[in-house]
């Protein structure tokens, strides 16, 4: 993450009376204000397999894409898929993983309308994303304030679970299970944090939870304290971590 924070240095900060989220709080997407009832919320995430199955990576990384919508209290729209293929590599394997994104897309009514492919001799896949929020409702990761609650809406550990399963020492039943919750759309736990009024969220994903709680905490300028034992985390994680 500090190696992001360095690089992004050398990149101008963009500034504009309608561009309500921007870069300099390194927030989930940015948002654009058409006018008084509509903004625009933008965002694109990919990232090479985490799992086997390429059905199910298509699905994880599509959710992951929408994710980014929901944090900022928005509704996913429009989406295009971004994808990284190794020419040699069977073509019924990206199908699968398409097929997995639109499967994905679909739960959440959203429309992938097109996208661009590259060979890559790594694969990869996600969503550029396109989704409305009202001006003025969106949630950011810079609004905290003191005396919030941190509220995490899925269990941890997929990270050290999807690695063991890599190197072939992960149980069946413990990656099935952090499967299922990273292809887990966040659209229900979106919709409890509007309807309540939170201050400030995120998405919790590559930079873990510390990373982003760093980033939440820097652009809230507020502190945040954690108690280990009340952090939910995925069956099995502990066990692999101890390993």
């Amino acid at each position: 993450m500090e190696d992001l924070v360095q690089v992004l240095k050398h990149v101008p900060t963009i500034t504009h009376p309608d561009l309500l989220v921007g870069t300099e709080t390194g927030d989930d997407a940015a948002v654009y204000r058409l006018n008084d009832h509509i903004a625009l919320i933008m965002t694109v995430d990919f990232f090479p397999p985490i799992v086997d199955d390429p059905f199910q990576f298509g699905e994880i990384a599509a959710a992951n894409s929408l994710s980014d919508v929901y944090a900022m209290g928005g509704t996913p729209l429009l989406a295009m898929n971004i994808v990284g293929f190794p020419i040699a590599l069977d073509k019924d394997i990206l199908g699968e993983v398409l097929k997995g994104g639109y499967s994905k897309a679909a739960e959440a009514e959203c429309l992938i309308v097109g996208g661009h492919t590259v060979d890559d001799p790594e694969p990869k896949y996600g969503l550029s994303v396109v989704g409305t929020v009202e001006p003025g409702k969106q949630v950011t990761n810079a609004a905290a304030q003191p005396g919030d609650v941190l509220v995490l809406t899925k269990p941890l550990g997929t990270g050290i679970i999807t690695t063991a399963g890599k190197q072939g020492v992960c149980p069946p039943q413990v990656l099935q299970e952090a499967v299922a919750t990273m292809s887990t759309l966040n659209r229900d736990g979106a919709n409890a944090m509007v309807k309540v009024g939170v201050h400030s969220a995120t998405d919790v994903t590559g930079f873990g939870l510390m990373g982003h709680l760093q980033s939440m905490v820097r652009g809230s300028r507020v502190g945040a304290e954690i108690q280990l034992g009340k952090v939910p985390v995925l069956p099995g994680a502990w066990e692999l971590l101890e390993q």
